[in-house]
């Protein structure tokens, strides 16, 4: 018999990933309130939930995938009790049970709550990200057999809802790679419900937000997507979140610090299947692929459970709904802009909003000047480096730091990314973004109309969707349970940042070329005084489509 899937990281009422002693002891900080997490020590949302923002997420429909769920008024009896107790602080829109109506008072546990909590509590004290969103949870384990299949229909069942306007939805448990029912299974984005996120992230215009902590024993399917966002977590120092924590999904090749081509007590990288070396496709995805996006708070946090008591929760299983939470504030101020004739529907897109959060994400303190784009915390990883010293800095075939991703979601960042407005290519403003499409052999050029200020950074970062299909044997338009996908592959997409009198990307200033990620990121700081343009180039040959649709986001500064 097949074990049930595992939670990613969610360990509840101690620490999962933390620093663990022989003797099995754990070393626990010190737990803090969602404050903490989401203020200005964490993700600095907060700002945008006050004034003039006032932005909590009203009217946007988010959604969660677990083998559980969390408890909600008038379904089950806990919940009952904890409104006459006033300690009722999580609100589901609605919860199934896969994907019908949720079974009374089965499949509720504490590690729901708590994730959901992050998003949704309106505890005037320990607040979520995003409190006025509309939360739709699914728990879709009804045995210890329900694996791939079943959590896949719970996730198109959830991403459906509201006539298919769900904006994001949020997954933090994961599949062991050992029981995939693939022979020699592997991370290469093939296993069923990895197809089946990237697939409903076309289908239904859903960001797809995946914990990427593997936890004990590892669990790393989906976090192997291509299409949606696979997140890693911080621990805090001095109250400040900005230290990569230990229990995350892969860290950077490890450091052979004795020169004998292996690895060796005191090197760093977590050996899941024991063999002493690093193994592709087993503690990361094939050919080197980056799936990690970014970084979000995930030690420590102060979360409810089922007796209306708050309790420490670790893990990346509460650092990837601060992400999904701050998806819901970033949309909801969409539709206002929508509604007043301000944008187009584009800024619904899903690639526009994965742009924008990877953009804005923080990696080196600004020191005052701008120079580093207001960047409010330098991330630092296991051995005090940051993303300056990953080799994503330093190459342009590697968007991504393997252990940081673009570095740590601030809502309010990706806030000012998003609020500078779409841009068509041409003339652009110093920041901005868009949601285009380019032929293959062909290139879009986005010419900034003032002089970039030498030493000063740019951020830019390119995405687009690697295409699924669904082998829809009884042409329902759904996926059924025996039914499977074909990867129809990704399309090559480079990005430039050349001078804008140059013509040949041979001239580029410096460029992110990765020939096997359907993210393209630079963080590069200007050479000298000038002006400067991106440009996004379709390389043959077309792997699908001859026509790709993608989304650029771009933060510069100016003279």
């Amino acid at each position: 018999m097949r074990k049930a899937p595992r939670f990613v990281g969610g360990f509840v009422g101690g620490f999962v990933g933390g620093l663990v002693f022989a003797s099995g002891q754990i070393a626990v900080p010190i737990a803090h309130a969602l404050e903490y997490s989401v203020g200005e020590q964490g993700i600095d949302a907060r700002k945008l939930q006050s004034f003039p923002y006032n932005l909590t997420g009203k009217n946007i429909f988010i959604g969660q995938i677990e083998l559980s769920r969390p408890g909600q008024f008038g379904v089950d009896k806990i919940v009952n009790k904890l409104i006459r107790l006033d300690k009722f602080v999580v609100e589901p829109f609605s919860v199934f049970s896969r994907d019908q109506k949720a079974q009374p008072n089965k499949q509720v546990d504490d590690h729901s709550e708590q994730v959901a909590a992050v998003m949704i509590s309106r505890s005037k004290v320990y607040r979520g990200v995003a409190p006025r969103a509309k939360l739709l949870s699914s728990a879709y384990a009804l045995s210890k057999r329900d694996g791939q299949q079943e959590a896949a229909i719970a996730t198109q069942h959830v991403a459906l809802q509201n006539n298919g306007d769900v904006r994001a939805v949020n997954f933090s448990f994961g599949e062991p790679l050992d029981e995939d029912p693939r022979p020699n299974a592997k991370l290469d984005g093939n296993a069923l419900l990895t197809q089946c996120l990237d697939w409903l992230a076309i289908k239904s215009n859903t960001l797809m937000v995946v914990a990427g902590n593997q936890g004990k024993g590892g669990i790393p399917i989906p976090t192997d997507q291509f299409n949606g966002l696979t997140i890693g977590f911080t621990h805090p120092r001095a109250n400040v979140y900005d230290r990569i924590d230990l229990g995350n999904l892969v860290d950077e090749p490890f450091i052979d610090r004795n020169g004998n081509g292996r690895f060796d007590r005191g090197e760093f990288f977590t050996d899941l299947n024991k063999d002493k070396r690093w193994t592709a496709g087993v503690e990361s995805p094939i050919d080197g692929r980056r799936s990690l996006a970014l970084l979000a708070p995930g030690m420590g946090i102060m979360l409810p459970n089922l007796r209306g008591k708050f309790v420490a929760a670790s893990g990346s299983s509460f650092a990837a709904p601060h992400v999904t939470g701050a998806i819901a504030l970033l949309q909801e101020f969409v539709d206002l802009q929508i509604a007043t004739n301000n944008w187009s529907t584009d800024a619904r897109r899903h690639e526009v909003t994965k742009a924008v959060l990877i953009n804005s994400a923080d990696k080196i303190k600004d020191r005052g000047d701008g120079k580093t784009l207001g960047m409010s915390k330098t991330i630092f990883d296991r051995l005090g480096k940051t993303w300056i010293d990953s080799e994503a800095y330093g190459s342009r075939e590697i968007p991504l730091s393997q252990s940081m991703g673009a570095g740590q979601l601030n809502a309010f960042r990706a806030f000012l990314q998003l609020q500078a407005g779409e841009q068509s290519p041409g003339n652009v403003k110093p920041m901005g973004w868009d949601y285009n499409q380019i032929k293959v052999n062909d290139f879009q050029d986005y010419s900034i109309d003032k002089p970039l200020l030498k030493d000063s950074y740019i951020a830019a970062t390119l995405t687009w969707d690697r295409l699924v299909t669904l082998e829809d044997k009884n042409t329902n338009g759904k996926y059924d349970i025996g039914e499977k996908f074909s990867d129809g592959g990704l399309n090559n997409l480079d990005l430039y940042l050349m001078r804008k009198i140059d013509r040949d990307p041979s001239q580029s200033v410096w460029s992110s070329v990765s020939k096997i990620d359907n993210t393209e990121h630079l963080f590069i700081k200007i050479p000298a005084p000038g002006e400067y343009k991106l440009r996004v180039v379709f390389r043959s040959p077309q792997v699908n489509t001859p026509v790709q649709k993608f989304s650029i986001a771009w933060w510069s500064v100016t003279d």
